[in-house]
């Protein structure tokens, strides 16, 4: 069968070369295609599902938001196994599906089922899916520099400038802030003072909460002009917050400011963001989609961190924690120098040992058109391009030249006993 192979190659020298220069052309197409990345992404495929409830216990979460979604998620199709974890005012559940199915079909169907599932949980409370990555999505991470800013207005320029404009990246699924505080006004009440007037929580509570709305009026036509009537009540300050009526108190207004102080603060946190023992820092986590090519969106990443640095305030720049990108350029440059080395060693030894350079041409074009191929075969299997797969490549360049250059040698030696043979002798 190999000896039939060979004899028809040999005859149609011009079909194998078309068909090698067809195949080195669409291998150099799929290795422009094929998604590169540092590591090789192992993790299941699993959609999160996301539920907050601040201030309950881990108990209550468990009993009256995690089992309910549990267990209506029970059956959905190509489901492998549900795993949930509860804590202090968060639920987690991990929908883990079966390999091969479509990521973006795993999420549309836990979205349905989610929709079935929120008439069962407590009022208010809203699961959410987790971004579309992976357990190795986390490609990119940065802190900002900041010496001449607080932490909460570092906080408050990452989560309402920064983050906003690096999820316009394509390939970004999420941008995850922390460190700092996060601002919110604080309303400190002093119960005496509830008692006195005869306000409840409740009420304070719903007061503040009605009083920052805006709402909307009508249009108002008048000597041929039209006025929009509308009521602006968002509050801008803390002073706005203080003169918040909650209660009458003998045809006399309660405020806010009569029965507490309003003050700016940060939101509880569980955790800090330390460098070095040096202080704390203030950045952001960018999270991956699933299947993309890790190396171009790090690049639309910095891209656009330059553009996102023009409209920084004064002082205020970016450091750079993590770039997973030097790791694919070492890995890419790895296999370029392996590559490089094998053909050079191919050159000496093929041309010393044999003294002929068509045979040690035979054997290097051999390993640009095997490794086209190889990409070719990674698009099909949905595999990227990884340190695990490039460094199978790199050793794989060693068995070509070997192969090559026995063959080589092989036909070298057969065709020059052929000759002595078929010689008349003198």
């Amino acid at each position: 069968m190999v000896q039939k192979i060979i004899e028809l190659a040999l005859r149609n020298r011009l079909v194998v070369l078309l068909v090698a220069a067809c195949l080195f052309a669409w291998g150099i197409y799929a290795v422009k295609q094929n998604p590169i990345d540092a590591i090789p992404d192992l993790s299941e495929n699993q959609v999160i599902v996301f539920t907050e409830w601040m201030g309950r216990s881990p108990q209550i979460i468990e009993d009256q938001v995690t089992y309910p979604l549990v267990s209506n998620l029970q059956g959905i199709p190509k489901v492998k196994n549900i795993r949930a974890s509860s804590m202090f005012g968060m639920s987690f559940v991990y929908v883990i599906f079966e390999d091969g199915v479509n990521t973006y079909w795993a999420r549309t169907r836990v979205l349905e089922r989610l929709n079935y599932a929120q008439r069962l949980l407590p009022q208010g409370i809203t699961p959410t899916l987790g971004p579309d990555g992976t357990g190795v999505g986390h490609i990119f991470w940065y802190h900002l520099d900041a010496p001449q800013m607080d932490l909460g207005e570092q906080r408050a320029l990452q989560d309402w400038y920064i983050k906003f404009a690096l999820q316009t990246v394509p390939g970004v699924a999420e941008v995850a802030s922390y460190g700092g505080f996060e601002k919110q006004y604080q309303l400190v009440i002093d119960p005496v003072k509830l008692q006195f007037y005869n306000i409840s929580m409740m009420d304070v509570m719903n007061k503040v909460k009605a009083n920052n709305n805006d709402v909307g009026g009508r249009k108002f036509e008048m000597s041929d002009m039209a006025y929009i009537v509308r009521g602006l009540g968002y509050i801008k300050n803390k002073d706005d917050l203080e003169a918040i009526a909650v209660g009458n108190y003998n045809g006399v207004p309660v405020r806010v400011k009569d029965i507490g102080t309003v003050q700016m603060g940060g939101d509880l946190r569980l955790g800090i963001f330390d460098n070095n023992g040096e202080g704390e820092l203030v950045g952001g986590i960018v999270v991956m989609r699933y299947g993309e090519n890790a190396d171009r969106v790090i690049t639309d990443i910095k891209k656009k961190m330059g553009d996102v640095q023009k409209g920084l305030p004064e002082g205020v720049s970016f450091t750079i924690d993590y770039d997973r990108s030097s790791l694919i350029e070492a890995a890419i440059d790895n296999i370029k120098s392996k590559l490089l080395e094998e053909i050079s060693v191919v050159c000496i030894i093929v041309i010393v040992f044999l003294f002929h350079w068509r045979s040690a041409l035979s054997i290097i074009i051999q390993i640009p058109i095997t490794i086209a191929i190889s990409f070719i075969l990674l698009n099909a299997f949905g595999l990227s391009s990884n340190i695990m797969s490039l460094t199978g490549i790199a050793l794989a360049i060693g068995v070509i030249v070997d192969n090559g250059i026995i063959m080589a040698e092989n036909a070298y030696r057969n065709l020059a006993e052929y000759q002595r043979d078929n010689t008349p002798d003198t």
